[in-house]
């Protein structure tokens, strides 16, 4: 995220790539562990504005790290 940020990327976009990325997870990789099942499962079920709700989510945890 503070790399995107430098390159000047705008936090929208960044959450836009964020959605894309677990779209392309939650369908093409296996859960490795019981948390990565558990966050899989809420994808499948949520609609559009829930899944943004999770990648901004998972952004900001990644960015307090």
């Amino acid at each position: 995220m503070e790399f995107a940020g430098e390159l000047g990327i705008a936090r929208d976009k960044i959450h836009s790539l964020a959605e894309q990325a677990g779209e392309l997870l939650a369908e093409n990789v296996p859960p490795a562990n019981p948390e990565q099942k558990a966050l899989k499962e809420l994808w499948s079920v949520a609609d559009n504005q829930e899944k943004k709700v999770i990648a901004n989510l998972m952004t900001k945890l990644v960015t307090k790290q």
